[in-house]
């Protein structure tokens, strides 16, 4: 991998991880464009991954922070309540990273039909989420749950976690702000969770095909376009115009498909 190529595939990880398209799909249509090998390096995907979660706890560092401090109160207070929800949310993609981790691998081969197809399903979700009413509604543990198995789902290369993740909450008739911040903080802990498994259960002894400066370059690319995508995410979200990233995924994913 060279420094362009880790710029590129970096831009991609922050922007998508964010953005509801699919930052799995398009880093399989990246890979697939640029010739690189999506097995060829696990610290490059170790790091933007990082370089992506830093850029959540930047933007949400006032959120985080209130969090923090509320559950050092050692209270069943709204915060500690709240980080019980994202971390009982997070159950069904830990189950699925902990005992389904090679199947789930089996899906990233670069098969561009499949990453196309999926993308249709992201399309469907977001168009579905545009149209219905409005919510109100806070998040319960019962929504908590269900969102979480939309992110679980959303381990197939295509299906947008974010989109999917927001598409049901706002099925679920969820208040738009709401599920865009429950939606990025969730992330953390599956994201901090598979890099620290990649970290303790790869074997890196063998990374010769990715040096340090695109490693650095793909991690301030990321980081980068990781603060924009989230800040320009939650706009939309209140906005409602998550309607654009449908018709955007439909036509992407019919590109994908028969490119495939």
């Amino acid at each position: 991998m060279n420094e362009v190529q880790a710029l590129i595939l970096g831009i991609l990880q922050g922007l998508t991880e964010f953005l509801p398209v699919s930052s799995s799909g398009h880093l399989e249509i990246g890979h697939a464009v640029l010739g690189v090998k999506t097995e060829s390096s696990l610290m490059f995907a170790v790091v933007v991954h990082v370089a992506t979660v830093l850029s959540t706890l930047i933007v949400f560092r006032k959120d985080i922070l209130l969090l923090f401090t509320d559950l050092l109160a050692f209270q069943w207070n709204e915060s500690t309540q709240y980080v019980s929800k994202l971390l009982f949310s997070s159950i069904p993609v830990v189950i699925l990273g902990l005992f389904f981790a090679e199947e789930i691998e089996q899906f990233f081969t670069g098969n561009l039909i499949l990453v196309g197809s999926m993308l249709l399903v992201t399309a469907v979700l977001l168009t579905f989420a545009h149209f219905v009413k409005k919510g109100s509604e806070e998040i319960t543990w019962g929504r908590a749950f269900i969102i979480g198995i939309a992110q679980a789902l959303a381990v197939m290369p295509g299906i947008s976690r974010s989109g999917a993740t927001i598409a049901t909450g706002l099925l679920l008739k969820t208040k738009k702000d709401e599920v865009a911040r429950f939606s990025f903080l969730m992330v953390l802990v599956p994201i901090l969770g598979a890099a620290f498994l990649d970290i303790m259960g790869g074997d890196f002894s063998g990374e010769t095909s990715v040096g340090v400066l695109p490693l650095a370059i793909g991690f301030i690319a990321a980081f980068l376009a990781g603060l924009l995508a989230c800040a320009w995410m939650i706009k939309v979200v209140k906005q409602g115009k998550i309607i654009y990233f449908a018709i955007y995924c439909f036509i992407i994913g019919l590109i994908a498909i028969f490119a495939g």
